[in-house]
């Protein structure tokens, strides 16, 4: 799998891992599950995965081991531990009584928690966060919103995602209370780390820029380099051994991720769209979406109208 695609969701990760997909409920974006509902065959070891996604595990009682960049962090009863999209990992399981797994898309977090989500919470851009075993009142606050956010994701509200999406604010908010107050990205990790992250945050803020309009070119890789003062390939290899994926994909799965978003807003034409994120024709535009989703922006807005 290592050689493969990254995983776009849970269910896919599963799916791909052989694992039971029973419990999906037809969400776009976001997930929840106990994984004492999985079954595994314990102990459990998964082969090496690239998620697109970020991901929240409560680890209220279970046992086992994760492993990312080659740094593997132990997870034991009361653990909180958060991951987002970047390089290859593992996962094992010795024990699994009550773990509960949250999984979402950067197209989830813009749509229903908001545009400015990675400002009111950067610690998302963190590139390696390990897991922090936490005091049962700290656990009781976490677990009383995922377990609203369950029952939400498993019931039939018309409006079940704008509800996950104000619980899963209220969970962001709490977490950043107890973990993240004082974070500060620039006192964390190696040049290297440092590197990924203030790409990775120009990133977010040169997409915010060009979808409000407050610039018209979209960067090119020798843009993101010129910030950091950086040779383009000196960049381009930083990012593609720290996080898996190479620069021009990150730069791709940006523009398709804030595409996806403005979408969702039908007042904004697909004209519009292509403008705001720098194509000079619509036509070139829908090809390049149609190139990395396998639809148009047409049909895609479509499918979201029918929803």
């Amino acid at each position: 799998m290592e050689n493969g695609s990254g995983s776009k969701s849970l269910p896919e990760l599963y799916r791909q891992l052989d694992l039971p997909i029973d419990w999906v409920r037809p969400v776009n974006g976001i997930s929840i599950v106990n994984l004492k509902d999985i079954h595994f065959e314990l102990p459990y070891q998964s082969a090496s995965f690239r998620p697109e996604y970020f991901s929240f595990l409560f680890v209220k009682d279970g046992a086992g081991h994760y492993t990312i960049d080659e740094q593997s962090f132990r997870t034991e009863s009361g653990t909180v531990y958060f991951t987002n999209p970047s390089n290859y990992r593992t996962f094992s399981w010795e024990r699994i009584d009550e773990v509960y797994l949250i999984t979402f898309d950067e197209t989830f977090l813009k749509e229903y928690v908001g545009r400015e989500v990675f400002n009111e919470f950067p610690f998302l851009l963190t590139e390696t966060v390990s897991p922090k075993v936490v005091d049962p009142e700290c656990y009781k606050a976490f677990e009383n919103l995922y377990l609203l956010i369950d029952l939400e994701y498993k019931g039939e509200s018309d409006n079940k995602q704008k509800i996950i999406g104000h619980l899963l604010s209220a969970l962001l908010y709490k977490i950043k209370e107890y973990f993240w107050q004082d974070y500060n990205p620039i006192y964390e990790g190696n040049r290297s780390s440092q590197i990924v992250r203030s790409f990775k945050q120009l990133l977010e803020k040169h997409y915010r820029e060009l979808s409000s309009g407050k610039v018209e070119l979209a960067f090119r890789v020798a843009d993101y380099a010129e910030a950091q003062n950086l040779h383009p390939n000196y960049l381009s290899n930083v990012i593609k051994s720290k996080t898996g994926k190479p620069i021009a994909v990150w730069i791709a799965d940006k523009t398709i991720a804030e595409a996806k978003s403005l979408l969702q807003n039908t007042a904004v034409s697909i004209k519009e769209i292509s403008y705001r994120l720098g194509f000079s024709e619509t036509a070139h535009f829908s090809n390049y979406f149609r190139k990395h989703t396998g639809t148009s922006p047409v049909v895609f807005r479509k499918g979201l109208n029918h929803k």
